[in-house]
């Protein structure tokens, strides 16, 4: 804590001593292991946080840590990475120079590719030396840095990076957000600061004012309630008062008004210009808002340094405390306020500022009807919305608050309210916020425009009925532009995708792209693309499907994972890969969680488990990073599928029980049958056959694209389940559709071979299995391919042709145990000792829990890269998958092996290889 007399350098500290020193002991503590750490200061305004959390700087900086020291501002708190900017931009050695910076945030659009850069940044920092980021009030950190502060922390656990974060004390924020999310992850401390004991505030006295305290002082800081902030500028405004004769009276605003009253007029002015500026602000800013030169405010700068009111580092102006800013401000009469701040808005933004940059300033003059506003939060909500849509949506909302109802501009402003809404996942706001626009009566073109908004609401709420409905009344109403009408005509088709009669719809959607075409509309493009994509997936047409989103990918880029899931579809996994690889290459994708279950499911088709599970589960993180849940029911039914085909049937209900948690977010038809599904697997893994059948058979009610696009590699568990049940007719509808799709896809050995294998299973034809096994030679799919020849071994048993049954079984045993389906494997191996030849080879051990035997291939290659120095991204790159991968290996990895730190992991690496 500093006073206007430069005597309190240490005095801030009296009575800290033991948080001190546990601030030390962590710091000491994450330069020896190695491994990562957060601390949290909390405790109210002028409490002494902020002094403590420099004196750490400083201590950690001694030590030979990197540091970086940043602070948010309440003015500020919105402008996207304004916060976490001054931690890497400057201090000795900056972590990233201006330029690079400046690089990431032109990628602002991708939230999780930037945080992952900012990551590897500071890995490769913490490569050499330990790192100290310091943020000080992150209740005021602006959006962005918060969703980077949630992630970093985990992400960089494994390195000497320790997270110092300073907040008030008062109801959970931001501040409890960030620990919570590392807590489970690295050591997470919260540093509480209560107020000072009555000797502390005694010594912090005499440090103050350089005599003995009497009682009359003792008297005065009884009203500073061990507050040491207080208690200096009470004491401070005292000696300011003592000279001039006046009293005093104990509290904040008359103490900085002691203060204040020894400044010449000039300077109280300038001073509350830099109040309506913010806390920070420049020189230069506030001589504008002043409305006087540079060169004649110079005594007054000098004045305000020397009263120990700003500090000055030489870019920018500091008021030496928030709350000393606060007791400035509020002098200022309120409506002086609010015009200065509507002057502030128009110099930040003439001089050639961000609109958001402007927004916090707007935002406290604006009044109903206030165009000029709206058209300012209009502007920064579109920069922002692809880095922060929830900002985004905060500015639209507030946006259409301030338009009167009687006014055209409303149904403008709400459109863009409505997609800003619907980006950020408040769908069920969106939709109410239009319909009460549409409520307005609304003219016909702005009708046709909220309408086609709200399409991408209603298809992420699952309401395609009602998509339909209203983009064919919108179209029938007319007057709408020409643009707006080829998205309606998309929107319908897209709609149209989820309904029986894929026939119409497909003629809709190609009605939309040559009407999105001749009008040269991007968006009716893409929307129409993507119908189409949908209703080819839908009708069990996987050529026509690589064509349109091939088409798709091709117009907007963050649609890949479309087309490499429509590629495995028709076992063309070399494409896969080609565009895997392509997207590798690239600057990262906007749907990164999409592009990762697109790789997910090329190691899951190729039968690389391990790899597979690692994918799903960092899917499921991002999208849960971003709040965007696209296909974690999926997942986890397919993750719940490896675990029984492993033996770990606790970890397959633990599965179940999250899918049916993540369906309850999310019941649309598609996640209904895959939990059903599901279902039927379990209920048949503990012995209950009847409600097996009875799912599968839930699962045929839904719509009928729904059956066989869910068991399109899946229909042969599902024909054992019927068979089991002796529901005949169950099992040859399942039949019927393999078949049916087999016949839209000839020349997909996997749809032909399956089909072959449910109509052998049905019919218990041994020629028919055996033509499975023959076309499915040409698959892919080794999974796919052990279960076809775990068939056929069964029914060569049975036909008493026990050779070519154990070669048949040994075939498929190989394949599952390649995969690690050792349950999978072990059945087969029970089938063998049935035959006689299970003593031939005894199914291999499954992988210890602990150990680096516990490690998957691809976990210990990452582990000897990162023993080798490797960072995440140089390991990624050399393994061409993507860093939040390699992430999802070390978190397993350093499990598994007990270690906290990569020096610890390279300990255990070296001492593998000595053995």
């Amino acid at each position: 804590m500093a006073g206007s007399g430069g005597s309190l350098s240490r005095s801030g500290l009296r009575g800290r001593e033991a948080e001190l020193e546990e601030l030390r002991t962590l710091i000491a503590s994450v330069a020896r292991t190695g491994s990562g750490a957060l601390i949290l200061i909390r405790g109210e305004p002028g409490i002494g946080k902020t002094t403590l959390l420099l004196e750490a700087v400083a201590t950690a900086r001694t030590a030979g840590f990197s540091t970086g020291l940043g602070k948010a501002d309440e003015l500020h708190h919105i402008v996207p990475l304004s916060s976490l900017a001054a931690c890497v931009l400057h201090g000795d050695e900056p972590l990233l120079s201006g330029d690079t910076f400046a690089d990431l945030a032109r990628h602002h659009d991708r939230r999780i590719w930037l945080v992952e850069r900012l990551a590897e940044a500071i890995e490769a920092r913490a490569g050499s030396v330990p790192v100290l980021i310091a943020l000080d009030d992150v209740q005021w950190a602006d959006p962005l840095s918060l969703f980077a502060l949630k992630q970093l922390p985990a992400r960089l656990r494994t390195s000497p990076v320790l997270w110092m974060l300073t907040g008030r004390q008062g109801p959970e924020g931001p501040a409890e957000e960030i620990v919570a999310a590392a807590r489970d992850e690295l050591p997470a401390v919260t540093v509480p600061l209560g107020p000072l004991s009555g000797a502390a505030i005694g010594q912090l006295a005499g440090d103050t004012l350089g005599t003995a305290v009497d009682e009359r002082v003792r008297e005065l800081l009884d009203g500073a309630g061990g507050n040491p902030f207080l208690a200096v500028e009470m004491l401070t405004g005292l000696r300011t008062a003592d000279a001039s004769g006046e009293s005093v009276p104990p509290a904040l605003v008359v103490g900085v008004r002691g203060r204040l009253r020894s400044l010449q007029p000039g300077t109280l002015r300038f001073l509350q210009m830099g109040a309506v500026l913010g806390r920070t602000f420049g020189f230069e800013d506030a001589a504008a808002l002043y409305g006087q030169p540079s060169a004649t405010l110079i005594d007054a700068l000098e004045e305000v340094v020397r009263a120990g009111l700003l500090d000055d580092d030489g870019d920018h102006l500091v008021f030496r405390h928030d709350l000393l800013r606060q007791a400035v401000y509020v002098d200022i009469p309120p409506s002086a306020r609010k015009a200065l701040h509507r002057q502030a808005a128009h110099h930040l933004v003439a001089t050639g500022h961000q609109p958001i940059d402007a927004v916090s300033h707007i935002l406290r003059s604006a009044q109903p009807g206030d165009e000029e506003a709206v058209a300012l939060l209009r502007r920064a909500a579109d920069d922002v919305l692809p880095v922060t849509p929830g900002l985004a949506a905060d500015l639209m909302t507030r946006a259409l608050e301030l338009v009167p109802a009687t006014r055209p501009l409303r149904f403008e402003v709400g459109e863009q309210a409505i997609v800003s809404l619907t980006r950020a996942g408040r769908n069920r706001e969106a939709l109410s916020t239009g319909d009460r626009l549409l409520a307005g009566r609304p003219p016909l073109d702005a009708f046709g425009r909220l309408q086609a908004a709200l399409g991408g609401t209603l298809w992420n709420l699952d309401l395609s009925e009602e998509l339909r409905r209203r983009a064919e009344t919108a179209l029938a109403v007319g007057g709408a532009a020409p643009e707006v009408e080829a998205r309606l005509t998309a929107l319908r088709a897209l709609a149209l995708s989820r309904s029986h009669d894929l026939k119409a719809a497909r003629e809709a959607g190609e009605n939309a792209l040559r009407a999105a075409i001749a009008i040269g509309d991007r968006e009716a493009h893409v929307l129409s693309l993507f119908g189409l994509g949908e209703i080819a997936l839908n009708a069990g047409e996987n050529a026509v499907a690589v064509e349109r989103f091939t088409a798709l990918s091709a117009v907007d880029s963050a649609f890949l994972p479309e087309e490499i899931v429509a590629y495995q579809h028709l076992d063309d996994y070399e494409s896969g890969e080609r565009l895997l690889l392509r997207a590798a290459d690239g600057a990262g994708s906007s749907r990164e969680a999409m592009l990762l279950w697109a790789q997910a499911q090329q190691h899951l088709g190729r039968g690389r488990l391990d790899d597979a599970e690692a994918d799903f589960v960092t899917m499921e993180r991002l999208e849960d990073d971003v709040q965007v849940p696209v296909q974690q029911v999926n997942a986890r039914v397919i993750r719940s599928r490896l675990a029984l085909l492993r033996g770990d049937r606790e970890a397959a209900r633990q599965h179940l029980a999250a899918a049916r948690e993540r369906l309850a977010a999310k019941p649309n038809p598609g996640n209904t049958a895959a939990v059903r599904f599901l279902e039927a697997v379990v209920a048949e893994d503990d012995g209950d056959i009847g409600l097996a059948v009875d799912k599968i058979r839930q699962v045929q009610q839904e719509a009928p694209f729904m059956r066989w696009r869910l068991l399109r590699t899946w229909v042969d568990c599902a024909i054992r389940m019927a068979l089991r049940g002796a529901d005949q007719g169950l099992a040859e509808d399942l039949a019927a559709q393999a078949e049916a799709h087999a016949e839209r896809n000839p020349d997909v050995s996997t749809a032909t071979g399956v089909a072959a294998q449910a109509l052998g299973l049905l019919k218990n034809d041994l020629a028919l299995l055996e033509r499975s096994v023959e076309l499915l030679g040409a698959s892919p799919r080794p999974l796919v391919r052990a279960a076809a020849c775990a068939d056929l071994g069964q029914a060569l048993l049975a036909a008493g042709r026990k050779p070519q049954a154990v070669a048949a079984l040994t075939d498929a045993r190989a394949a599952f145990l390649a995969s690690g389906a050792h349950a999978a494997a072990a059945r087969v191996q029970r089938a063998l000792k049935g035959a006689g030849a299970g003593g031939r080879r005894t199914a291999s051990r499954q992988r210890p829990v602990q150990g680096w035997e516990a490690l998957t291939a691809s976990e210990k290659k990452i582990a000897r890269l990162i023993a080798e120095g490797h960072t995440n991204r140089s390991a990624a790159d050399l393994l061409v998958v993507s860093p939040h991968t390699v992430n999802t290996h070390l978190t397993s990895v350093f499990r598994k092996l007990s270690v906290n730190s990569r020096v610890q992991l390279t300990h255990v690496v070296m001492a593998v290889h000595d053995d």
